[in-house]
């Protein structure tokens, strides 16, 4: 039986969220790729609350640029947020995705941008 991708990427993300956990101290950095955009949120699980979000959406400097561009500055923008927020060290969850490309890329960013994971 061939499973779609979603089906299987949300399989992989169930497994891995049952051992994934973001706290006060160290809280979850994910990461959701679409085909339009990429986002990134820093989420307290105990708390049940986002504390800082980014994506290529909101962002100006990411308009009419190569997808790969679009995901570092999602990385460098997330990071800055985060060191503002007073956050330094996440937990990084790829939510199901391969750790290769635009998802590589916006962890790779975010931690040049000072975010330790």
């Amino acid at each position: 039986m061939a499973f779609s991708r979603s089906a299987r990427r949300e399989k992989i993300r169930t497994r891995v969220r049952k051992n994934l956990a973001g706290t006060p101290e160290r809280p979850r950095l994910t990461v959701f790729r679409s085909n339009t955009g990429m986002y990134a949120q820093i989420i307290d699980d105990e708390a049940g609350r986002t504390l800082v979000s980014a994506s290529s959406l909101k962002d100006k400097k990411a308009n009419g640029v190569p997808k790969l561009e679009q995901a570092k500055l999602v990385g460098q923008a997330i990071a800055e947020k985060a060191k503002a927020a007073g956050i330094d060290k996440v937990v990084f969850d790829r939510s199901g995705y391969l750790y290769h490309g635009r998802v590589k890329a916006l962890a790779d960013a975010a931690r040049e941008a000072g975010l330790n994971f």
